[in-house]
């Protein structure tokens, strides 16, 4: 647990350090020089430098504190979300589970329709608003993909890339609790997202939130194979794992760049 706040413990110690010194400077004491000041602090900066990386990569500037929540969100997985994930894929038939991935993908149609249509892709827009239409009703709720079906595409936008097709920057690579990887950027635009879900409307209150556990669950179930191979092949989980979304986060900001 130590280990994992480093970043923040030693930032702690960094602004203390400089209220003191700044202090000692306001009240004239002659023996602490400004020469001193700087170098106490570039040694520090070194030594905080050198046990979070910070600074080394341009993409992941915060990897002290990235690997530190990222520690954290695996732990979580191994320990609570992905035994469940397996339980809920051996338990339940994959008729069941295809159709409660449909139904919330149903839902995410909406916001992706909007988004898109900020983009300025009003094609695609229009083809969100007739997805949706069509499984609401033929579909039985969402429950079955008939617009795929009848040749209209998954679309899958956010908030963030529609900030980055705006010309937002992405900003630092940065892992939040719980949710993952993510960008200063896209984090920033996750309470919009959050607010354009039509599940966050959904009520009561109790249904809304055995729906989004749910829903978490079945998304973690999907992956889990993909999962295992990772386990195997990547010699470093984190570099991994950040490569690979800053990579397939560009594609989906810029997807007509090679």
């Amino acid at each position: 647990m130590t280990n994992k706040f480093l970043a923040g413990n030693n930032a702690n110690r960094i602004f203390t350090m400089f209220l003191l010194l700044a202090s000692l400077l306001l009240t004239g004491c002659s023996t602490v020089t400004v020469e001193k000041i700087k170098d106490k602090a570039d040694q520090t900066l070194d030594v905080l430098s050198t046990k979070t990386n910070i600074g080394k990569n341009p993409r992941d500037p915060l990897e002290g504190f990235n690997r530190a929540m990222f520690s954290f969100n695996d732990t979580v997985d191994q320990a609570v979300v992905m035994p469940v994930a397996k339980a809920y894929r051996t338990v339940l038939p994959t008729f069941v589970q295809t159709g409660v991935g449909n139904f919330f993908s149903n839902i995410g149609d909406v916001w992706n329709a909007v988004n898109n249509l900020l983009q300025g892709r009003v094609n695609d827009s229009v083809t969100d608003v007739m997805r949706f239409a069509v499984n609401s009703t033929i579909g039985l709720g969402g429950v079955l993909d008939i617009g795929s079906a009848a040749g209209m595409p998954k679309h899958n936008e956010d908030f963030g890339q529609t900030l980055g097709r705006w010309g937002v920057k992405s900003g630092p690579y940065l892992v939040l609790p719980v949710l993952g990887p993510s960008t200063v950027r896209d984090a920033l635009a996750t309470p919009v997202d959050m607010r354009g879900d039509l599940w966050y409307y959904k009520r009561p209150m109790y249904i809304k939130n055995i729906g989004s556990v749910v829903r978490l669950i079945d998304k973690r179930a999907s992956v889990l194979d993909a999962g295992s191979l990772l386990e195997e092949a990547a010699l470093d989980k984190y570099v991994f794992f950040r490569d690979a979304y800053l990579q397939r986060r560009a594609g989906q900001v810029n997807p007509d760049e090679d």
